[in-house]
């Protein structure tokens, strides 16, 4: 739903928002042209079917005419961005399934560790809470260690599966910062890039988030 509001004190004629998409969305209902008197409002609905969980952009453009001089005007919106974190949920397979589809699936992307959090347990934990995956690897948090590998996974909302690698290691200097890599897999290319593009802006996030 989009609620327009005419603040002018002009009719707006023939008004209507235009949408376009980008991604795997499609418009199945456009919103129906209308007249707006002045300091008037009106609720414009349309409906688009979402078919995947490759982010997308909703773009969209306010067109009316002056009733008088027949001259027509655009205002253009901010686009909407539609977010993986809306269709990822977090759910559990055993060791022997993740691994076959570990090699079944053929995207994959590789994001390098780049982080302020020191603590291996505690980075885990971000990613893990960051991304709504669910961590297949039984590990203590209690346990100190210079390196930590986990598996993470988790469906959307259309059935797809987002598989998540993740192996880091505390490097043995003053710093004691944390490097190594997060490899994402999945069966569809906009899961893996849409995850990586995830981690890569949450993994610098401070732990307490």
């Amino acid at each position: 739903e989009i609620l327009v509001l005419n603040r002018t004190p002009n009719t707006l004629a023939n008004m209507n928002v235009e949408l376009s998409t980008m991604g795997d969305m499609k418009i199945v209902e456009r919103p129906q042209s209308q007249t707006l008197g002045p300091s008037d409002q009106t609720t414009i609905r349309a409906s688009i079917k979402v078919s995947s969980t490759e982010t997308g952009h909703i773009f969209g453009t306010i067109v009316y005419e002056d009733p008088t001089t027949q001259e027509k005007f655009y205002i253009n919106l901010n686009d909407i961005h539609m977010d993986i974190m809306d269709y990822i949920r977090p759910s559990t397979c055993t060791d022997e399934v993740f691994r076959s589809m570990w090699a079944e699936f053929e995207w994959e992307n590789k994001v390098a560790i780049s982080t302020s959090i020191t603590d291996l347990t505690q980075f885990l934990n971000h990613i893990v809470k960051s991304t709504n995956m669910k961590c297949l690897t039984p590990h203590d948090g209690a346990e100190k260690g210079s390196f930590l590998a986990a598996n993470l996974y988790a469906k959307s909302v259309f059935g797809e599966d987002a598989l998540v690698n993740l192996s880091v290691e505390k490097k043995e200097d003053s710093a004691g910062e944390l490097a190594g890599y997060i490899r994402i897999r999945s069966k569809t290319q906009g899961i893996a890039l849409s995850l990586g593009d995830r981690i890569t802006m949450v993994q610098r996030g401070a732990s307490e988030q």
